[in-house]
């Protein structure tokens, strides 16, 4: 089987990436020294704003004031959903217990963070559904602060509708600040915050990179790169849906990938078509991502049948998957490396992105084929505990001293020797290496 690439990209996410690296590691250096009045001259320079950082109630409340009652009642609907989808998730984390050998129990606790701190974009577009997607997860998880971190605008300070999604998602704190001083912030527990214990959400390439700087001090949700979109579809698909949706993808940035994959020449074609008439019906600053991610980025791939079709989408294993062709059951069960699915025409990675419930902060740059996205799961400590009768714990000591001297780790072996002295002093344990 061969892939016949109709258009192919010329660009990479890695191309053209400049070294921040450097960049963010200053930055950090300096706040984690200086403390808030550095993230404060870091916040005057970058996000020009001179405002409150950590917003009052009064401020959180006139902000909700400004929210028009249609999107209030649209943000709220967003939030049901991500809430009772994210509760589902939690149920199936149970807490359990087996008894391993007899007298010896052993067990599973999930345990969520104690502080949360969740940044929402908000530069060129207000993500309010970002808010949503981390605030909520973080507050069903059962994290006890939660702390909500969106840059602001000069003279204006953070959207309102951005505060008004994390106020009622359940934020315990809103600070206007961006980019990686406010990330800093979070993490080094500045103006007042407790440190947070896992960082969330998505962000520009130094918000990302100050995720990754800091990833070991505290947990993330995963390094995101730039988002990217994949269409499965046969010579079934509507050909105007499968354009709009790819284009709908590529005005993330200049630098999103978006991709279709089919087994239909003609519908390939149709699409190729369509595309830039769409684009150019975008309003400019949409129309310059998109126009940028599809003419560097975009790929449009040609397989022999639907099993190619599925192998080539888990070669890239896309962050957004989506599957415009017949017997989606079959795909259901076939593919096994994306971020998120959205099966058929009535569905669409928009609605993920915005509303559904499911989660749309999700793994990038392939790192699909070896995690999930965000979830109550990415807030949660699974940790585990033992308890044992010294009846149940003796056959257990005999193997460990025996493995632990087999390794050459005296010390560990000697920690199961004493207690079998101690519990069973009448009795004669062979605990060599060779025994």
């Amino acid at each position: 089987m061969a892939r016949e690439y109709l258009k192919r990209a010329t660009l990479t996410s890695e191309s053209g990436a400049s070294d921040v690296h450097e960049i963010v590691t200053q930055i950090l250096a300096d706040i984690e020294e200086g403390g808030y009045q550095a993230a404060l001259d870091y916040a005057a320079k970058f996000d020009k704003y001179e405002g409150n950082i950590i917003l009052t109630d009064e401020e959180i409340a006139a902000a909700c004031e400004l929210v028009p009652e249609k999107l209030k009642q649209d943000i709220q609907f967003s939030h049901d959903n991500v809430r009772r989808f994210a509760e589902t998730q939690k149920a199936t984390l149970n807490e359990v217990e087996l008894e391993v050998v007899p007298g010896l129990v052993a067990g599973q606790r999930a345990i969520p963070v104690d502080a949360a701190g969740c940044y929402v974009p908000g530069g060129r577009y207000s993500h309010i559904a970002s808010a949503v997607m981390t605030v909520t997860t973080a507050k069903v998880a059962g994290c006890k602060h939660i702390t909500a971190c969106s840059p602001p605008r000069p003279g204006v300070g953070v959207a309102p509708a951005i505060i008004y999604a994390a106020h009622i998602s359940g934020a315990d704190k809103i600070i206007a600040i961006g980019g990686v001083q406010g990330v800093a912030a979070m993490t080094f527990g500045l103006f007042g915050l407790p440190k947070a214990k896992i960082l969330v959400g998505p962000g520009n390439q130094f918000v990302a990179e100050a995720k990754r700087i800091l990833f070991g001090r505290v947990g993330i949700d995963m390094i995101a790169g730039p988002t990217d979109s994949l269409i499965l579809a046969d010579a079934g698909a509507d050909a105007h849906i499968v354009a709009t949706d790819l284009v709908s993808q590529a005005e993330h940035g200049y630098n999103s990938p978006v991709w279709l994959v089919t087994d239909d020449r003609a519908l390939a074609e149709d699409v190729l078509q369509r595309v830039p008439g769409l684009i150019a019906d975008l309003p400019e600053v949409n129309r310059d991502n998109a126009a940028a991610a599809w003419r560097d980025y975009a790929e449009v791939i040609l397989c022999d049948d639907r099993e190619e079709m599925a192998a080539t989408s888990d070669d890239y294993a896309p962050e957004h998957l989506t599957v415009q062709a017949a017997d989606l059951d079959w795909w259901l069960d076939r593919l096994t490396c994306y971020g998120a699915l959205f099966l058929g025409e009535e569905t669409t990675v928009a609605y993920g992105d915005k509303a559904a419930g499911t989660n749309h902060v999700l793994p990038t740059s392939g790192a699909a084929s070896y995690t999930g996205g965000l979830s109550v799961h990415k807030y949660m400590k699974i940790v585990t505990w033992q308890r044992a009768t010294r009846d149940g714990a003796k056959p257990v000591a005999e193997a460990t001293a025996r493995i632990a001297r087999l390794e050459g780790m005296e010390g560990h072996a000697r920690a199961a020797d004493v207690r079998l002295a101690k519990y069973f002093p009448d009795e004669v344990f062979d605990l060599s290496a060779n025994g």
